[in-house]
């Protein structure tokens, strides 16, 4: 079949990656692309919400199927759009995709369908946003209501910090549109993980586990980021904490969407805390996670193709503990353009990244990169590019991920030196 990606991240390149390895991929189209994802698909000059001319590639290359990676298109109806025109496609609908595209929708949704998570208020009004900032105290979360890039999320440690986010987000300073409407919540203690299921608007099926690094600096330093590395699966993740996660929080999530008149069909990325051994929803993305993916992909043994695809044609039943996964860890460290997450210059030069190629257990996946006039590798993006290591462990993926940083020469990025630091503490202490 003829395949068209939407997309031009790392989360996009490892899904390409991925889908051309499938016997059923003919040929993969992806739009717009990177210049990594160049290497195993047609990029086609595309706009991501240019909804109008997708549908019309799709008519006329004879395109099969079409995977949604970034969650803008999907929160706009693209996906919608692609069903009205009989195109299958590998995404929820608009009104299932605001389970991202509204953190006030998705917490509302917990509260009806009694899924465990911090405690919320909702706000539009500066002053009745403060006074319950005073009410509550610190340390407290603030958040947009819409999509804001991974960044619309300041855990604020006193009252003053969370009383200027408030403001800086309602007055549409600091994310415009997305931040006109607050959710102010409960600061959760506890550490922090992803989970991954398909849902085909029926049943679900489980994916795997990874742990994201949202802070800038070592140590969860800094400012909140789109991610700066990621490895897969969760060192604490057992079989009774996963069935916990699938009873109380993906089933309900299945059955609660499918009950409200929105069933889901895609992926259900789920950030999660763990607290005291128990998971509580922090939120719901509706696309893979990015950089999650690229360590997940590089774990997966089934074919790509069959499980996106059931997702749209509800046949995600007949996988079920069938997705086959290696036992190894794999471990990703995003390279970042320097000044990221604030501002950073565009078009730098990236040199011997074909060094990788040549490194047992590494693979590199592009995010914002491209070629210039004289074909050089260059960056487009704040974040770049993502190396990914295999290994027995953790501490073993992440020593090979970087070396391969390591040979990259990109004087004007920067990546966090700690990925993984958490599980390899962990490790180094159940050994002692």
């Amino acid at each position: 079949m003829n395949i068209l990606l939407i997309g031009s991240g790392g989360r996009e390149h490892a899904l390409a990656w991925k889908l051309n390895q499938s016997p059923k991929c003919k040929k993969l189209f992806c739009a717009p692309g990177n210049a990594g994802i160049a290497d195993v698909a047609s990029c086609i000059d595309i706009a991501m919400d240019d909804t109008q001319n997708i549908i019309k590639f799709c008519k006329e290359n004879d395109i099969n199927f079409v995977v949604v990676g970034p969650e803008q298109p999907l929160v706009e109806g693209l996906a919608s759009a692609l069903r009205a025109e009989n195109i299958s496609v590998f995404g929820p609908n608009t009104d299932a995709a605001q389970l991202e595209g509204s953190k006030g929708f998705m917490k509302d949704f917990f509260a009806r369908h009694n899924i465990p998570t911090a405690a919320y208020a909702r706000f539009k009004s500066i002053d009745k946003a403060v006074a319950y900032i005073k009410e509550k105290g610190a340390p407290i979360v603030i958040k947009t209501d819409g999509l804001a890039a991974g960044k619309g999320v300041i855990i604020a440690m006193t009252e003053e910090e969370a009383i200027e986010a408030a403001t800086n987000m309602l007055s549409g300073e600091a994310f415009g549109d997305a931040g006109m409407e607050l959710v102010i919540e409960e600061f959760m203690e506890g550490e922090e993980i992803s989970y991954f299921a398909l849902a085909d608007g029926e049943t679900y099926l489980p994916l795997t586990s990874a742990q994201d690094h949202k802070r800038v600096g070592d140590g969860d330093t800094g400012l909140n980021t789109g991610g700066m590395g990621a490895y897969s699966p969760f060192h604490q993740m057992t079989d009774k904490l996963e069935q916990k996660i699938l009873s109380r929080i993906i089933e309900p999530t299945v059955e609660g969407m499918k009950k409200d008149g929105t069933p889901f069909q895609g992926v259900l990325y789920a950030g999660l805390m763990i607290v005291n051994g128990e998971p509580r929803m922090i939120e719901y993305n509706i696309r893979f996670g990015d950089p999650e993916c690229q360590p997940m992909m590089m774990r997966l043994k089934s074919d790509l193709v069959d499980l996106l695809l059931a997702t749209d044609n509800g046949t995600l039943a007949e996988y079920k503990d069938k997705v086959k996964w290696s036992d190894e860890a794999t471990l990703c460290v995003v390279m970042a353009a320097n000044g990221y997450p604030g501002s950073y210059e565009k078009g730098t030069e990236i040199k011997n990244t074909e060094a990788l190629n040549d490194m047992d257990g590494v693979k590199l996946f592009h995010a914002g990169t491209m070629r210039d006039n004289s074909k050089a590798l260059v960056s487009s993006g704040g974040r770049v590019l993502g190396v990914v290591g295999i290994g027995d462990t953790i501490e073993q993926a992440q020593q090979v991920a970087y070396k391969g940083v390591d040979k990259i020469d990109w004087p004007d990025g920067f990546c966090r030196r700690d990925i993984g630091w958490r599980a390899i503490a962990a490790q180094k202490e159940k050994a002692a």
